[in-house]
């Protein structure tokens, strides 16, 4: 193993250190009350194993891309701790927790095709990790439309990113293809509608989420 190497395991191992500590009291909105440090873990993972993306610096965001977000984390720590880049990816994928949950919605859509590359990967295995532990794993207070809804926006913002990472956009889209079984018993479709009703259905959604 080169010098190099060990480098990068040792700054990854400090950047998951890092990241668990942060997110040490959280755990995921799901039926199962998820530890949250799984979600960037499994992100980070997907990146590497299914995308064959092995830049540390676009590992390291993948880690740390919830940290400002939902803990007390500020971006000059991150500069800090793990260099200007990381920070800005994090950064470009951070919504902004003092907007109404729909206008952090519509801007996640409007601002995904102006993020820098290595925050398009980070923003591709976000949705993918979100997406499909979603499909049996989902909020027990979520109706089967805001399930639904979720998928539609979620497919709005990868539309905006497509291009960066053919694996990670082909497993997306599989799974935009899939069903979910709903504590009713019943099944339904990820996404009920087809491309030229999303835009309308989006709008639903937007509405249910916002009463």
């Amino acid at each position: 193993m080169t010098s190099q190497e060990n480098t990068d395991i040792a700054t990854l191992m400090k950047t998951i250190e890092f990241a668990s500590i942060k997110h040490r009291d959280q755990r995921r909105k799901d039926k199962h009350s998820t530890p949250y440090i799984n979600h960037p873990i499994g992100v980070a993972n997907q990146i590497s194993q299914i995308g064959k993306v092995y830049d540390t610096v676009v590992l390291q965001a993948a880690l740390l891309h919830d940290t400002v977000e939902d803990t007390n984390t500020t971006k000059d720590e991150l500069v800090k701790e793990f260099g200007q880049k990381v920070a800005d990816i994090v950064m470009d994928v951070t919504d902004d927790k003092s907007l109404p949950k729909v206008e952090r919605k519509k801007h996640q859509v409007e601002h995904a095709a102006h993020i820098s590359r290595e925050a398009k990967l980070v923003k591709l295995s976000d949705k993918l990790y979100n997406l499909s532990d979603i499909l049996g794993n989902a909020p027990p207070f979520w109706t089967v439309s805001v399930i639904q809804g979720y998928f539609v926006w979620g497919k709005a913002v990868v539309n905006q990113i497509r291009g960066t990472n053919k694996a990670l956009e082909e497993k997306l889209d599989q799974v935009f293809a899939s069903s979910f079984i709903y504590k009713d018993g019943a099944t339904y479709r990820a996404i009920p509608c087809t491309p030229e009703e999303e835009p309308q259905f989006l709008e639903s959604y937007y509405k249910e989420i916002a009463e």
